[in-house]
């Protein structure tokens, strides 16, 4: 009798590593595998479970400010490089790398009230409370020389913000106006005013490189066209609006961070309406900064916490929290898209992941084929309501709780008795009002 024996080559399903671990072949054909779903689901319920076990989001805390930290700004060279400024005047630049600082400014006196490197990374610019404009060198002096600013402006009244263009020798300021200037003159080249408003905070659109954004006190938002002498539109909504931030992939986009708790998403081409309404803080929000892939926004709150909202999410997907933070004024998402930074007014830095559960360092080949493995799981079995449950759940700081389940129950009775009205009055009397038509009050042009 004539037998015929399959032979195989070990080399070809053997690794090189002392456990030999055998490489099994598989079939992936779903009539060999009638279980597959099942145990796919299995696995993606123990991801999420453990993703939630190891979501340690806090890094470290940079100490060193003796006031409340007021204003940050990135490094666009440079990812290890932070500046700071603070209530008492004081700018500090820090070394991520070596969470520790490296050089203390007496910039100002009184709140240092905005900051921002120039494009090329040599200098940065700062203003303040003593209506001056400063700008500083990156490196520090020598030893034994004197800490001296490269130029001093002083203006006419207090600025409270400034953003630097993306190519250009070119900066803008806020305060009782809108203020372009040059960096190589002591007056602006043009200003802008609408009314006798005074403006928070003024951003320059990192894509369309001409356009600018400033928040004013009279709840409005005033779009700008360095190449017209007049500005362009005005957004005037129910309540003020503490700062905005430009989408960096998109350029019509922008989110700006209001005093009614929200956060809205405008397409600058229709002002009319928000694109999204992201409603999750319980207090003023106070801040916003977009991740540089653009899909992601961080905001900082009144309310001691730190939210990223997805850019086109009415809700967020991580909230930051620790018992000694307190309002957070400043945040900042760096430029590699890992990590995001928090400035609160107990005077301290924060440094956070962007992703909670994320392993940082170099990972093996087969444990990054892992990652991506379960992350496609999740993925996959996201809207199922057990994995949905342990995904989303968070705990939150007492009071935070306490005020959202308040908020939940104010916003419910105001919709039943919108509802009720409605009922009892004439057909067509009280017009269904969607929640992002009511916080806008007029577009003016």
């Amino acid at each position: 009798m004539k037998v015929k024996v399959l032979s195989r080559n070990p080399d070809d399903f053997v690794r090189e590593t002392k456990y030999d671990i055998q490489r099994v072949p598989r079939n992936y054909d779903p009539v060999l595998n009638p279980f597959e779903v099942g145990r796919e689901y299995t696995r993606a319920l123990n991801a999420t479970k453990l993703e939630r076990v190891f979501a340690k989001p806090f890094l470290t805390s940079l100490d060193g400010h003796r006031d409340g930290v007021n204003c940050m700004a990135k490094h666009p060279k440079s990812l290890s490089t932070l500046l700071s400024g603070a209530c008492d005047g004081e700018v500090k630049v820090w070394d991520l790398t070596r969470r520790e600082c490296v050089r203390t400014i007496q910039a100002h006196e009184g709140f240092v009230r905005g900051m921002v490197v120039r494009f090329c990374g040599t200098s940065f610019f700062t203003v303040g409370d003593d209506r001056t404009i400063k700008q500083w060198n990156m490196e520090a002096p020598g030893y034994g020389q004197e800490e001296e600013p490269l130029s001093t402006i002083l203006g006419k009244t207090v600025f409270t913000g400034i953003d630097h263009h993306q190519s250009d020798a070119v900066y803008v300021t806020c305060g009782q106006q809108v203020d372009v200037w040059d960096e190589q003159r002591s007056s602006p080249v043009r200003s802008f005013s609408w009314g006798d408003a005074s403006f928070s905070s003024v951003r320059f659109n990192p894509v369309e490189t001409e356009i600018l954004a400033s928040c004013a006190t009279d709840r409005s938002i005033v779009l700008y066209d360095m190449r017209d002498a007049a500005p362009l539109k005005k957004l005037i909504m129910s309540m003020n609006s503490n700062t905005l931030c430009w989408n960096p992939m998109e350029a019509f986009y922008f989110t700006a961070a209001n005093e009614d708790y929200n956060l809205y998403t405008y397409d600058m081409r229709h002002l009319d309406k928000p694109v999204t309404v992201h409603m999750d803080h319980v207090s003023a929000a106070l801040d916003v900064d977009y991740s540089p892939t653009g899909r992601e926004f961080v905001s900082s709150s009144f309310d001691k916490t730190v939210r990223i909202f997805a850019k086109d999410s009415g809700t967020s997907r991580e909230i930051y929290h620790t018992k000694r933070m307190q309002h957070v004024i400043c945040v900042k998402w760096s430029a590699d898209n890992k990590y995001i930074l928090s400035g609160s007014d107990e005077m301290n830095i924060r440094l956070w992941k962007a992703n909670a559960a994320e392993k940082l360092g170099k990972l093996a080949p087969r444990e990054r084929e892992a990652v991506n493995y379960n992350e496609k799981l999740k993925e996959k079995f996201q809207h199922h309501p057990k994995i949905r449950r342990i995904a989303k759940h968070r705990h939150l700081p007492k009071p935070v709780y306490n005020q959202a389940k308040e908020l939940k129950f104010m916003k419910e009775s105001r919709r039943r008795k919108e509802m009720n009205v409605r009922k009892h009055s004439k057909p067509g009397s009280v017009p269904v009002v969607s929640e992002k038509q009511k916080h806008v009050v007029a577009v003016v042009k």
